[in-house]
């Protein structure tokens, strides 16, 4: 990478850069296989957090049961990525790294306050998910940079999750996605919450004004109709597609909202 930085592209499974080649979208002069480099494939944890090298593919996630027992909101969206045959190729780096707004894997690592590990040459940096994705396609690495490692950390006490999305048929990418957190205090109050699209904009987005007037509240169906109606109307920035208008996309992300609050709240009550 550090010779040939802006003209080689990196080859983990090959999903998405490979169909983008055959379309003449992208045209690198140099391809560099990671595939061969095992040092990049793994899956363990450390303290409170999990480690995830960027090699390991998305099917290895799907029944890794560190990743079901200390992260089950991953756990539970992984199966909605694309297909079996490609979850088996596709990595959970290679996902990430081409940061497709429609994509489960970067609105995922969002939602799990995940941090990214790049590496060059020269050295190392670590950024935080939310910082790491600057639009559509595109993320802060630097041209010499590539990702090797993230890190997940277990999700909190009273913690209750939820991922759905609507896509045309099964295995095609999600007219809207939501992922949402809660966390109860003693009290059954929220003490904090996140919620987490994709197709909404540009890239993973986060519904911050939302999620923090939550806080403090107890999750009725009011509280949660208003939270999820204000989403849909002020929050999201979706641009629409061949299959879905912008404006029903919205109302996909109000029902969503509204549908992934309400089963993240019934889990935390019962952790």
């Amino acid at each position: 990478m550090s010779q040939h930085a802006g003209e080689a592209k990196i080859l983990a499974g090959g999903q998405s850069l490979v169909p983008a080649m055959n379309f003449r979208v992208v045209q690198p002069s140099l391809l560099i296989d990671l595939n061969r480099v095992a040092e990049l494939s793994f899956i363990r944890e450390e303290g409170n957090v999990i480690r995830v090298g960027a090699m390991v593919r998305e099917r290895h996630l799907e029944f890794d049961k560190s990743i079901e027992k200390r992260t089950p909101l991953l756990h539970e969206a992984v199966p909605n990525i694309a297909h079996p045959q490609i979850r088996n190729r596709g990595t959970i780096g290679g996902s990430i790294v081409h940061a497709d707004p429609a994509a489960e894997l970067p609105m995922l690592m969002v939602a799990l306050s995940a941090r990214l590990k790049a590496k060059n040459k020269s050295g190392e940096r670590w950024m935080d998910a939310k910082d790491f994705f600057a639009g559509m396609f595109t993320t802060a690495l630097e041209p010499d940079e590539i990702l090797v490692e993230i890190e997940i950390p277990f999700m909190p006490p009273r913690t209750g999750w939820s991922f759905m999305e609507v896509a045309p048929r099964a295995g095609d990418y999600a007219m809207m996605g939501v992922a949402a957190l809660v966390t109860l205090d003693e009290d059954g109050k929220c003490q904090s919450a996140k919620l987490v699209y994709l197709n909404a904009g540009d890239g993973p987005l986060e519904a911050i004004e939302a999620a923090k007037s939550l806080e403090g509240e107890i999750l009725n169906e009011k509280v949660i109709g208003s939270v999820s109606a204000f989403v849909g109307e002020k929050e999201i920035n979706p641009f629409g597609n061949m299959h879905a208008s912008a404006e029903f996309q919205r109302h996909l992300a109000k029902a969503l909202t509204a549908k992934t609050l309400k089963t993240a709240l019934e889990r935390a009550k019962k952790i």
